[in-house]
Parts: structure tokens; sequence; C-alpha cells
């Protein structure tokens, strides 16, 4: 072996890429002047692929594996270098690298919602998002498309489209599918499924892309829905309206009588307003019910309800109910003043034609009726005609009490 044989083989060139990197798609193999050695080994890790181009044309493909650089390896490169017998000196080329393997940890999501036609809740919108894969299907497709002359190409260069594929994609999978929306969360699997199928029949032709994996992990309506929703949950879950209502007026009544503020607040305040909140439904006219038949009389009119002013604070409304049992128990008072609708301003209680007789006290017991001249319930010095049974017993006192006026007490004249 010469000289230069024995220089040839210690001066190895080795093209590789280890890439330690998890988002990038393509990188460019650097080199002064792009020139390589006849017989460099090139070295294709799984997972990449190995691209060769020459003024500005793409020429072989290496997959997986070690290769030498020689003309029986490189036969486009050979045709378009004019290669016929061989080649003993530097050639200047270009390798791109391009990543087969998935790239994962890349998320979709819908910037805006998509408005859809749902069969019970008729226009709505909903949001969607999830995650998704991407990779390397054709190199040379990846290159002319999007690589260009750059020296590396990230993931993240392509996901504002692939956003918005996968968006525009998603809008078309909903409105085809015609899935309501509270049956959306058991078919993600399937809609997964026809949306990376849409997706790919987007990007693969076009740019060389595939999307081994794309998933939906969420469609959700928005939150003003969402509560509309929990509130129509509820009242399917709670059933009889009005017996719930006075289920929780009976709670709320202990609670407002132990309130340790005192005053009306503790007295009447939760029977004043669980009265006003559940009059209309224990009526009848809760939501949902049934309308009466056309038999059945009207409900009674609403009870008057009254406002308190107490300590510069607003209370109520209050019954009438509520308001004499704080009259009883000294918390409310002739000169409170109160307020209903129709009333010009606030007034005193003891001014109020309804109120006033809250404040009047009861009157004296009674006295035991005479019984000569007066009967139960009579008027003092009425002089009541007396029966014949009720004068005998009084002759026979004056009997026993002494002669008549005229008779001596001795005997007879």
């Amino acid at each position: 072996m010469g000289i230069i044989d024995k220089l040839r083989a210690e001066l190895v060139d080795i093209i590789e890429w280890v890439d330690d990197s998890r988002h990038t798609l393509v990188w460019r193999f650097p080199r002064y002047h792009n020139q390589i050695k006849y017989g460099a080994q090139l070295i294709v890790r799984p997972g990449q692929s190995a691209v060769f181009v020459r003024q500005g044309k793409v020429a072989d493909v290496f997959g997986p594996g070690q290769y030498r650089l020689e003309t029986k390896n490189l036969p486009v490169l050979s045709t378009l270098a004019g290669w016929k017998y061989g080649f003993d000196s530097p050639f200047m080329a270009e390798v791109y690298f391009a990543t087969t393997r998935q790239i994962t940890d890349l998320k979709w999501g819908t910037p805006n919602p998509v408005m859809m036609r749902d069969p019970d809740f008729g226009p709505i919108r909903v949001r969607a998002f999830g995650t998704y894969t991407l990779k390397a299907l054709d190199p040379k497709t990846l290159l002319e498309e999007l690589v260009g002359a750059d020296s590396e190409f990230e993931a993240e260069e392509i996901h504002e489209l692939l956003r918005a594929i996968i968006n525009t994609a998603f809008a078309d999978v909903v409105a085809k599918s015609e899935i309501p929306v509270l049956d959306l969360a058991s078919n993600y699997q399937e809609l997964s499924e026809q949306l990376r199928e849409m997706v790919l029949q987007r990007i693969d032709d076009e740019y060389g892309l595939s999307i081994p994996q794309l998933y939906i992990v969420n469609i959700s309506v928005p939150a003003e829905v969402e509560q509309a929703l929990d509130v129509r949950t509820s009242m399917n879950a709670i059933g009889d309206m009005a017996a719930y209502q006075a289920y929780q007026l009976g709670q709320a009544m202990p609670v407002a009588a132990a309130n340790p503020a005192g005053g009306l607040a503790g007295a009447g305040v939760g029977l004043g307003m669980g009265m006003a909140m559940a009059g209309p439904m224990l009526s009848g006219t809760a939501p949902g019910a049934s309308s009466p038949a056309p038999q059945a009389p009207p409900p009674p009119p609403p009870a008057a309800s009254w406002h308190v002013a107490e300590n510069g604070q607003t209370l109520g409304p209050f019954g009438l109910e509520a308001l004499a049992q704080a009259a009883a128990q000294g918390r409310f008072r002739p000169d409170t003043l109160v307020w209903m609708a129709g009333m010009a301003g606030w007034t005193p209680a003891a001014q109020v034609p309804q109120l006033a007789a809250l404040f009047q006290a009861p009157p004296p017991p009674g006295r035991r009726p005479h019984p000569l001249t007066e009967t139960r319930g009579e008027t003092r010095g009425t002089v009541l005609p007396i029966s014949v049974t009720r004068i005998a017993p009084v002759a026979a006192y004056c009997d026993h009490a002494g002669p008549p006026r005229g008779r001596s007490r001795g005997g007879v004249r």
C-alpha cells in the first residue's frame, strides 16, 4: 500500500447526525464548501433519512444503515455529475437528514368556538383541543415544499399551519357527524380517527408529512352554556321542585332564627324570603309545572309583602305573619319605618292601617256579671227583667229575714 493510500485510509470522512433535539424535522450536514471525499462513511440512524442534493436538485435518498459513498451507491448523483467511470476526488453535494420518527407532544386547539346545529339546543358553539404526532413521510417532497435552503427546519415552523388545517377539518367533521353535544364525549375515538384521516389527506402529498396519531382530548361549550346545562341537570335531579323548596325553607328557618345579629334579620328574614321565593312554586306556577285545568279556580292573590328600614339597612320583604311575630317579641315597633309597593315613601308602622292593629293593647279581662241585674257580657247598671223562678228565692229570703212592714213581730193582730 502506497503512502497516498495509507493517508487516505486514515483520513476517513464520516457523515452522520446525532439528533439531541425532539422537534427538528430536517437538518443539513455542515461541510466546508460542501466537499465530500470519495469513500466517505454515511451513517443513517433509525428514525432518520439522508437526502443528497446537488446543484439544487434532489439526488439519492438513503434509509437507516451505514454506507460507503462510491459511484455505485450514488446512481442519481453520478448521473447528475457525469461520473461515467467513477471519481477519485472530493465532490460537492449537500446532505440533509430528515426525521422519520414521530415527533410527539404537539398540541392543537380551536382559537374560536365552532358553530354547530344541535338537535336538543339548536345552534350552539363548541370548543375542542387535543394532541397529535408528526413525522416526515416523503423527505424529497418535504425539502422541495417547505425546507428549501434552510440549514434546520423545526416542527414549530409548520405548527401554526397544521393547527389551521386541523381546525378546519374539525369543523367539517363535527358538522357532518350530526352528533348531539351531550353524546360527543362518547364518540371521541371515532371523531379523532375521522379527523386524522381528513387532515392526512391534505398534507401527505402536498408537504410530505404524516400524522400517525391525532386525539381529541375535550370538546366543550362556553361557560354560560355549561351553567345552563348544570341548572337543567339539577332540576331534573330534584324532580318535585315544590317539595324541594319547602325542604329548603324548613332548613333555612332555624338558621335565620339563630342569627346572632338579632332584630328582624334573625326573626323574619328567613321566613319572609323563603315564603316569597316558594310562594309561586307552592301555588303551582313553578317553572316546568303543567298548566292548571280550565275547571280549576285561579290561584289566590299574593299576600302583601313589606320592606322594613332598620339600622340604615333595608330588610325584607316580610309577610304580615312574620311582622306580627316580630311585633309580639318587641323587635317590630310602631315607629319602625315600613314600605310596600304602591306607597309614596317610608311610613311609621303605626300609621299604616294594615299594620296598626299589631300594636293595639288587648282589652282588660271581663268581670263576673251580677246574678240579678246583669247577664254575662252586658254593661253594669242595666235593670233586666227577673223571672218568677228568680223571685221565689228572694221572697223566701225576705220572709226569713223579718216581717213585712205593718206587722208586729209578736204575732198576728
